[in-house]
């Protein structure tokens, strides 16, 4: 398996000089936010919204769970780029139609994949699988290409959709949770590092509320640091999981549901804010702790060393 990786993906370069200059004008963007936030749940519902709106859509996903189209594709996990190069032995041997498969309501589904654990790097994957597919015509006749990208590590294969100028709209999907709120600042500073050099901006911040404390306030609050807007707070609701569990979108397996309605309303938004993108403004981790502090989160130093002498007073009354 190693000797296939390094065969149709060399260690020693990235092949990004071979991208295709001459692709059309679309709008391409990315949801990015840490694993297990449910971007890709809440980036397949939004592109469901869009394409009933008449948008053509290609998805490019790019994490290495190959997730990123299953309730498109009413399936387990589409066959990868990496994976069905290994098996043809070289990506050069593929055609598009081996790796890009149609879905809900004509939605193209593309997932780059990653090499076997250990081995090998899957940001390369991402490189590979972006090269080949606008190497092969994957986005002509589009209106929009979104790219699904892992978002806990934005290391050089992953921030390729922003270093590239691929996407033009970064969206973070994030929550009120701490380890949320700090990936969402980091992504930001990897847009910043990108966004002087090329076109791409922060389209804004979605919250996937998972029903903290104050978290619309905190995530609002966290919108205006960064210099973007909070485009939608999506609220939780067990029929996503329900529609999930038959691999469906919310737009297909209850399009008359409230929570259809919300990521209409999302995709609404997002397709209104072309060109509306800011340069973010990333903060420091003592200000974001602050920041936890002041919406009362997290604790402040004196407060809970302040809770911790109460307890062992308590405890020595009891004595």
């Amino acid at each position: 398996m190693a000797w296939m990786w390094r065969r149709f993906c060399p260690r020693r370069e990235f092949p990004e000089a071979n991208i295709r200059k001459d692709i059309p004008r679309v709008r391409q963007i990315a949801f990015y936010g840490k694993g297990g936030i449910g971007k890709s749940t809440t980036s397949q519902n939004t592109l469901a919204a869009l394409v009933e709106m008449g948008q053509k859509i290609l998805i490019v996903g790019c994490d290495p769970k190959a997730d990123s189209t299953r309730l498109i594709l009413n399936t387990k996990l589409q066959d990868t780029v990496l994976h069905l190069a290994a098996k043809a032995g070289s990506v050069e041997d593929l055609e598009l139609a081996d790796v890009m498969k149609i879905g809900f309501k004509g939605i193209k589904c593309t997932e780059s994949g990653g090499p076997e654990p250990g081995v090998g790097c899957a940001g390369r994957g991402v490189i590979t699988a972006i090269n080949f597919l606008e190497e092969n015509g994957a986005y002509d006749d589009v209106d929009y290409v979104s790219y699904d990208v892992l978002g806990d590590v934005v290391c050089g294969g992953f921030a390729m959709p922003i270093r590239e100028n691929k996407a033009q709209e970064i969206y973070i999907v994030m929550s009120g949770e701490m380890m949320a709120l700090f990936a969402a600042n980091n992504i930001s500073k990897g847009i910043l590092k990108y966004a002087g050099s090329g076109g791409v901006r922060l389209g804004g911040l979605i919250c996937n509320e998972r029903q903290t404390d104050r978290e619309l306030d905190l995530a609002e609050a966290l919108a205006k640091r960064l210099n973007t807007q909070l485009i939608h707070f999506v609220p939780r609701a067990n029929i996503v999981q329900h529609a999930e569990l038959r691999r469906q979108t919310v737009i297909e397996y209850a399009p008359d549901s409230a929570q259809a309605e919300e990521y209409r309303q999302l995709a609404r938004k997002i397709h209104a804010n072309g060109g509306k993108g800011t340069i973010p403004t990333p903060i420091s981790m003592e200000e974001l702790e602050d920041m936890l502090v002041e919406f009362g989160i997290m604790k402040s130093d004196e407060q809970a060393l302040a809770e911790l002498e109460a307890k062992e007073k308590t405890l020595c009354g009891v004595a």
